[in-house]
């Protein structure tokens, strides 16, 4: 497999070969994130990343294959506009711009998109693995296995305080919120805690203060936002501050910390714990992962786009990491032989480690690639990793658990609907 990363590229300046790839058909990488809406900072950041990849692998000769080397492009589309729109920008994408990669965030809006991409066995991958199911083979969560990795949240939070035990959950009621629900209730029933209460809301219609102000009535030790959107995890951060309360906050991200630093204190910031780390974090200066260098896509990612860091700035890019490694071992585009490469002895690093491909006892299909995950916490105004936990120990440790909690919510995949592509795309 090719180990030369994004990061050491970005670091070559100019070491590598730039061979001419003007007279070549571009290879079109397809980005169908959201670009509005309440979950625009789940797409946008992370396109970005991706930018940032396909100019570096422009600036180097462009991507290998078949003896040859080709020009990079992106292709954008917004996948907030409701299933059909979606499945027609994906239909573009595949039809007349012929993408050979689709990168998306999944969840609500893609059933038809998803439908139609395994149809036409176009390579696909999302950052929700509750999209993940035999229906869609070509479909494949290699950069985070959300909302799984929240339990290493959970356990190192409960590890540290244990006399946190009461715990009051708000979720948004959608396709990305659920399943993070479930996740955290599997969490805290693994680690003894009680939930004394627990709100889903509309994302269209939440109010952060009354939600709150529901949790805290309920005295708990412990708020946990789950899976809220950035926006929401500011406003219900910013709401408990003003509320006076003095216990833990559990969330899945913590986007633009600084913000909520400066809005509420130092200190009540510190009893904060999530998952996504700056990665100039020292705790990654040394690491084996795929990232090779992170520190230097973080800086290349603050220069280009200052004061815009994400949990998902990075992730696109680290699947475009992985990909390119697989075409160029496959060397082939096709998605199959691409698939197989990536698959190959069933384990492969990704961006914290080594990792290996698992599923099928929640999705039916081995196409999540799971290892460990770091743990969060902001000391001194600064996010800092305070450690990493197994993931994969954790499921193969609790799976049955998890199972219930998911099929309690109606997220295990064979509980999911199943879209009417053929109907859909003769409009009738």
């Amino acid at each position: 497999m090719v180990t030369t990363s994004l990061a050491q590229r970005l670091l070559a300046t100019g070491n590598l070969p730039r061979l001419s790839v003007r007279d070549r058909a571009p290879v079109r990488i397809g980005a169908l994130v959201p670009l509005s809406g309440p979950q625009e900072p789940w797409g946008r950041p992370g396109l970005d990343g991706c930018r940032i990849w396909a100019d570096s692998i422009n600036q180097h000769g462009g991507l290998l294959t078949g003896g040859t080397r080709r020009h990079v492009e992106l292709i954008a589309a917004d996948s907030s506009g409701g299933e059909e729109a979606v499945l027609e920008a994906v239909r573009t994408m595949v039809e007349t711009q012929r993408v050979r990669l689709v990168l998306t965030l999944g969840g609500a809006g893609m059933g038809l998109a998803l439908a139609y991409l395994m149809d036409r066995r176009v390579l696909t991958a999302t950052l929700l693995p509750s999209d993940l199911s035999p229906d869609h083979p070509f479909l494949i969560a290699p950069s985070e296995v959300h909302p799984f990795f929240n339990v290493t949240g959970v356990e190192w939070l409960a590890e540290r305080r244990p006399g946190a035990r009461r715990v009051a959950l708000c979720s948004q009621d959608d396709r990305l919120g659920l399943p993070s629900l479930a996740t955290y209730r599997a969490a805290f029933r693994v680690a003894g805690r009680e939930i004394v209460h627990e709100t889903r809301y509309d994302p269209a219609e939440a109010d952060a203060a009354a939600i709150v102000a529901g949790m805290m009535a309920a005295e708990p030790d412990v708020l946990c936002w789950c899976s809220s959107a950035p926006p929401m995890v500011d406003a219900l951060t910013a709401a408990a501050f003003d509320a006076g309360f003095a216990g833990e906050i559990l969330s899945c991200t913590c986007d633009g910390y600084e913000r909520l630093v400066a809005r509420t204190s130092a200190a009540f910031m510190e009893r904060f714990t999530f998952q996504f780390p700056d990665f100039d974090d020292p705790a990654l200066e040394d690491a084996e992962f795929f990232f090779r260098r992170p520190r230097a896509f973080y800086d290349a990612y603050c220069r280009r786009f200052p004061g815009q860091w994400t949990a998902v700035s990075w992730e696109y890019a680290a699947i475009l990491d992985m990909w390119h490694a697989a075409v160029e071992t496959a060397d082939s585009l096709a998605a199959p032989s691409v698939l197989a490469a990536m698959k190959r002895g069933r384990q492969m690093p990704h961006a914290f480690g080594m990792a290996k491909w698992w599923g099928t006892e929640v999705y039916g299909i081995d196409n999540a690639l799971v290892g460990d995950w770091p743990v969060v916490a902001i000391r001194g105004g600064k996010a800092r990793i305070q450690g990493f936990g197994s993931v994969l120990g954790w499921l193969e440790a609790h799976g049955a658990v998890l199972m219930e909690e998911l099929g309690a919510v109606d997220q295990l995949w064979h509980q999911r609907h199943k879209p009417d592509l053929d109907r859909a795309l003769s409009g009738t």
